[in-house]
């Protein structure tokens, strides 16, 4: 019966904007054009709200040369939203795709966005109500389970990278303490691939926290001390996700604001770097320490992409609705690598509830013994995923003698 489905297919964007989001929907949209069985083409303006709300666009009367443009633009072309539905919203999205025919729906999103996908696909065999619901995976903290990686991680880690690699020159140029704070809610992904910054020996970032790993101000002080005193400045970069030894959110401890899903408001808030940057003033008494929050610049900054990023989540979007008609079952589509020396990634079809609401940590293997550094291991992960950064160059210093 699921194979020989016909209908209008719904396309939505949820969850935070990525440089490569536009990507995966417009793949969608033009695989789509292509099968017969799909009718309508709709977009949900602000994911599943337009739906409650029926604010629909007709995807099949833009041109390619706009859909073209709109898959190498930042952030959700649809608009998104952060919203989880309740029982009732969920037999009324459904009152309403009925309404509509619609028989294919997307959802382009995290692990929260799998959630809502895989809610309403129970909730549709509740009801009898035949119609295919897609993930199609997005998240810069690269947190989904099933993935090796997820599209939008490798751009934002470019981003991450590169912002570092011009703060690192900075603190060379006037040096001291400076703390950058990353995006990374559980997950230290994105604030590893600071590491990639590091062109010579003594380049920053000289340390890096992870959410994965307890934070012990005693040790923070101290690290920190150790490379002042050898290179005269330190250069550190730490994840807003960090926590103590009961798991709870340093920064959390500041804000009590949450979204639908109950999590608290870690990023852009400055509240955690200015707590780091004033603990180490005081307690080590060093006289110029800056602190940065990346915030939201690093999700969705025009033009730093990677280009294996943008091919990935094409490829995913594409899938998606390939899979959609041509089976009967629901899914998301998970980016899987083959071992090897050489890059290699593969796409799999895997189950919704597989990537629903819980997500992944950094493996172990990828954070030092210390705790406050990637290894080699995790250097040979995201390199090939990034891609080239710029070239930094540096005077040799030829010292003229004294008259």
């Amino acid at each position: 019966m699921g194979k020989e489905l016909k209908g209008n297919m719904v396309i939505a964007q949820s969850g935070g904007p990525t440089v490569v989001i536009n990507q995966s929907l417009v793949a969608a949209v033009t695989e789509a054009r292509k099968h017969s069985r799909i009718k309508g083409i709709y977009g949900s303006l602000n994911g599943i709200k337009g739906i409650l709300e029926e604010r629909f666009t007709d995807l099949r009367r833009e041109t390619y040369s706009t859909l073209k443009k709109v898959a190498f633009t930042p952030c959700a072309a649809l608009g998104s939203v952060r919203k989880k539905p309740s029982e009732q919203e969920c037999a009324e999205i459904l009152r309403i795709l009925q309404k509509y025919d619609v028989r294919f729906f997307f959802y382009i999103g995290g692990n929260d966005s799998a959630e809502t996908a895989n809610i309403l696909s129970e909730s549709a065999k509740k009801l009898n109500y035949e119609f295919r619901c897609f993930h199609i995976p997005k998240t810069i903290d690269n947190d989904l389970l099933e993935n090796d990686h997820t599209p939008g991680y490798a751009s934002a880690a470019k981003f991450v990278a590169m912002a570092v690699m011009g703060d690192n020159m900075d603190n060379i140029s006037l040096p001291g303490v400076k703390v950058d704070i990353v995006m990374g809610r559980h997950a230290g992904f994105l604030v590893a691939a600071s590491a990639l910054a590091r062109s010579s020996e003594d380049d920053g970032p000289h340390l890096i926290y992870f959410p994965e790993r307890p934070f012990s101000k005693e040790q923070f002080l101290k690290d920190v001390e150790g490379v002042y005193s050898k290179l005269g400045r330190c250069l550190i970069t730490v994840s807003e996700g960090i926590a103590d030894e009961k798991g709870e959110a340093i920064a959390s401890k500041f804000t009590k604001e949450v979204d639908t899903y109950g999590n608290v408001q870690l990023s852009g808030t400055g509240v955690l770097g200015d707590l780091l940057a004033d603990m180490i003033k005081k307690e080590l008494k060093v006289s110029r320490v800056r602190a940065d929050t990346f915030g939201y610049l690093q999700r969705s900054f025009p033009s730093v992409f990677s280009e294996v990023d943008a091919k990935e989540a094409y490829e995913v979007g594409k899938l998606a609705v390939r899979y959609a008609v041509s089976t009967n079952i629901d899914g998301s589509i998970a980016i899987k690598r083959k071992p090897g020396k050489k890059y290699n990634a593969y796409f799999e079809l895997v189950p919704l509830n597989k990537v629903a609401r819980n997500t992944r940590n950094m493996p172990a293997k990828f954070i030092n013994k210390q705790s406050n550094d990637v290894t080699p291991a995790f250097i040979n992960y995201v390199k090939p995923l990034v891609g080239k950064l710029p070239e930094i160059g540096k005077l040799r210093y030829y010292p003229i003698n004294k008259r």
